[in-house]
């Protein structure tokens, strides 16, 4: 079975745990101590510039290899949440949390929820 270290990665640079000093965990997603250093450096800057504009790069402004580029990094984000949230539930399962009440945090049906979530339990 791999090491939880080898699985986690950072949601937003996809770097591996292993690789990074340090990776915050929120719900389903992490992010490593490179990108949080990032994050402050991009508000410093922009509470210098009083800017607006976002920093992230939008569709209209990549080119269409450019975000064939990011759709695996999404994908493995995607993988990654799914993941967890089969984790959780798993765990409710194993306090005898009924499907009905899982569904409905969910917002979804008791049998929708079992349909996605059964076999991992």
């Amino acid at each position: 079975m791999p090491d939880w270290k080898d699985k986690i990665r950072c949601s937003f640079c996809h770097k591996k745990s292993t690789d990074v000093e340090k990776i915050i965990a929120g719900p389903g997603v992490h992010i490593c101590d490179q990108c949080v250093e990032l994050c402050n450096a991009i508000l410093e800057e922009e509470r210098l510039a009083s800017s607006t504009e976002p920093r992230l790069p939008m569709w209209e402004s990549m080119t269409e290899e450019q975000i064939l580029d990011h759709l695996p990094k999404i994908a493995a984000v995607q993988a990654q949440v799914d993941d967890n949230l089969r984790d959780w539930v798993g765990h409710l399962r194993g306090r005898d949390v009924s499907w009905e009440r899982i569904g409905a945090s969910l917002g979804m049906t008791r049998q929708s929820a079992w349909e996605r979530f059964r076999s991992e339990t």
